[in-house]
Order: structure tokens, then C-alpha cells, then sequence
């Protein structure tokens, strides 16, 4: 499944002059859980499903606490939902 879902959605921040950039999974492991809709993953992780749109756009990044929720409503890792890497600055 990893190779069919590319991550998507940034959510941009610096760390020690580094720029970063998070991004996630959400929209395609909702797709491949039956198409599970944004109100039924709020549901599970106790949450707005306005939270759940400003995470997959990238707009909001969700505490630790919450990300471990959303990993767990896919029994998946953190690591399958959310990708925090170091931006390429030849792309910026």
C-alpha cells in the first residue's frame, strides 16, 4: 500500500535553521478504509471533523496524543500516517 500512497498535504515549520515539512496520509488511508468520511474519523479520535480537513490540508498539525489516534483508527504506525523530513532547498 505504501508504494501506491504517496504522502500529501505540508505543513512547513524550522527547527535549528532547518526547514521542515510534515506531511501525511490521511486522505488515502481513508480512501483505502472504505472510504471512511472526515466525520467518522473524528468520531473515532474524539475530534472536530473541521480538525480532521486542517490536518490533511496541512493547515493544523495535530499533537502527538492525536497523530497516535489517527494511526491507530488505520492500525497502522505514525510513521505510515505522518512524514517529517527536512525540505530540499533546491526545490524552494
Amino acid at each position: 500500500m505504501k508504494a501506491l500512497c504517496k504522502f500529501s498535504t505540508i505543513a512547513e515549520e524550522s527547527v535549528m535553521g532547518k526547514n521542515y515539512e510534515i506531511t501525511n496520509r490521511i486522505r488515502t488511508l481513508r480512501f483505502f478504509a472504505n472510504e471512511m468520511s472526515q466525520q467518522a474519523l473524528a468520531d473515532v479520535t474524539n475530534v472536530s471533523r473541521q480538525t480532521i480537513n486542517a490536518i490533511e490540508l496541512g493547515k493544523y498539525t495535530p499533537s502527538l496524543d492525536l497523530a497516535y489516534k489517527i494511526a491507530n483508527a488505520f492500525n497502522v504506525g505514525i510513521d505510515e500516517v505522518f512524514e517529517y523530513k527536512p525540505i530540499d532547498p533546491r526545490k524552494t
